[in-house]
Order: C-alpha cells, then sequence, then structure tokens
C-alpha cells in the first residue's frame, strides 16, 4: 500500500522548493494537483500549479461526495478556497505521493486515506527570515498586496501553532537554515520509510 508524503510550513518557509528538490531527488514519487478558487499568479499554469476551479465547481465535488478536504481563506481579496479531491490522481494501490499541504489538509487526509498511509513532513524557518522572503516575493507582483502578506503571516501564527501541530500529530520537523542539508536530512528519512 502507498503512502503520501506530506509536505507542511508556513509562508515563505521554503517548502516549495524543499518539493521540487525532492521530486528531482525521487522522480518516482507521483504528485497531486490541488484545487482552488483563487486566482491565478503570474507565472502559475492551470493544471500544473493548481487546478483553478470556481465555487460552484467546488461545490459539485462536494455534493458528488468526492471532497477529501477543505479549507476557506477570509483574504483582503475575497475568500480563497483549496482543496483536495478524490478525482483520481492518488491511487495508493499502485504508488506513493508527494504533496504540499496544511496540518489542516494532512488531518483531512489521514481521516479519509487512514493514519497508516499518510506521513508528515514539517518545514521550520525562523519567522523574521520567513517575512522578508514573503515581502521580497509579493514584490515581483504586477500588483504587489503587502496586506495579504501581513494577514497570510498572521494566520500562519493560528494555523500552525504548537497545538494545532500537536491536534494533527506532526511530529517531523525540518529546519530549513540550509537547504541542503534540509532537504539531504528529509531524503534519508523518505529513504528509510520507504524501504
Amino acid at each position: 500500500m502507498g503512502r503520501i508524503y506530506c509536505i507542511m510550513g508556513r509562508s515563505a518557509s521554503g517548502k516549495d522548493t524543499v518539493y521540487r528538490e525532492l521530486k528531482k531527488r525521487f522522480p518516482e514519487l507521483s504528485t497531486y494537483v490541488m484545487y482552488t478558487t483563487r486566482p491565478m499568479r503570474e507565472g502559475e499554469i492551470d493544471g500544473i500549479s493548481y487546478h483553478f476551479i470556481t465555487d460552484r465547481e467546488l461545490s459539485e465535488f462536494e455534493e458528488k461526495g468526492r471532497l477529501i478536504e477543505k479549507r476557506v481563506y477570509h483574504t483582503v481579496l475575497g475568500d480563497w478556497s483549496y482543496a483536495t479531491v478524490d478525482d483520481g490522481q492518488i491511487e495508493l494501490s499502485h504508488r506513493d505521493y508527494l504533496m504540499l499541504t496544511t496540518p489542516e489538509a494532512f488531518r483531512g487526509l489521514k481521516a479519509y486515506f487512514g493514519p497508516e498511509q499518510v506521513r508528515d513532513i514539517y518545514i521550520e524557518v525562523d519567522d523574521g527570515i520567513r517575512l522578508i522572503r514573503a515581502v521580497e516575493r509579493e514584490m515581483r507582483e504586477k500588483e504587489p498586496h503587502y496586506d495579504e502578506v501581513c494577514r497570510r503571516y498572521l494566520a500562519d501564527c493560528r494555523d500552525f501553532s504548537e497545538e494545532k501541530l500537536r491536534e494533527s500529530g506532526i511530529v517531523r520537523r525540518y529546519q530549513n537554515e540550509d537547504l541542503e542539508a534540509c532537504v539531504s536530512q528529509i531524503a534519508k528519512d523518505l529513504e528509510h520509510d520507504r524501504i
């Protein structure tokens, strides 16, 4: 039976970079493309970055019982939903997966697939470094929304609190002060876990 390895971390913790580096080292790990109702950002591609859908389309998945988990974020630009949908992308009888998730999504995946099939990989970085990264990333947008950076930063304090991490059963933590060292440690643990 396959497993889902969930990479989690606060905004600008480097989880996307860690994800890409792990995909290079473990190309056999399958991926899952999440669904979102938020607008597409510069450089994103529908069906690769996310499946960009409407609120109505998301409701249809829910009505059909195909929604694994859903989160709604109340942003300065409106409400945005992110969801994992049972759309045939995940076949644990055939393979292992690498996914970017949140603690809330991690709990939903464990409830749906079972705790033995879902593993945690939590990326940590100093809050000051994260904030600088987030502002620098937002500066590259055509229309920067620094108020959204601040909202996301504060929301992460709640969403990734020690209490929420404990409730979610997140125990595997990796410091991302040195990207190569962080990825190497995760890779070593993945190799051991997949034996």
